[in-house]
């Protein structure tokens, strides 16, 4: 996998671990995102689904 520039999540403690990151890959539209604590696991996500999700996140639209 090419390098990618991981940012932290904005709502993430600042300290070591508990950190959500992303990464967009450059040869796709695809994100990349992962746990600071498990940089080996990662999920691949699409921009559109990601913002659809973050959107019934703040809604408060998920049932559990």
């Amino acid at each position: 996998m090419p390098h990618l520039a991981w940012q932290k999540s904005s709502f993430s403690t600042g300290g070591e671990g508990e950190c959500v990151e992303l990464a967009a890959t450059p040869a796709s539209s695809h994100i990349l995102l992962r746990e600071s604590d498990d940089p080996h696991g990662i999920a691949t996500t699409t921009p559109r689904a990601l913002a659809n999700l973050l959107h019934a996140v703040k809604a408060g639209n998920l049932s559990r």
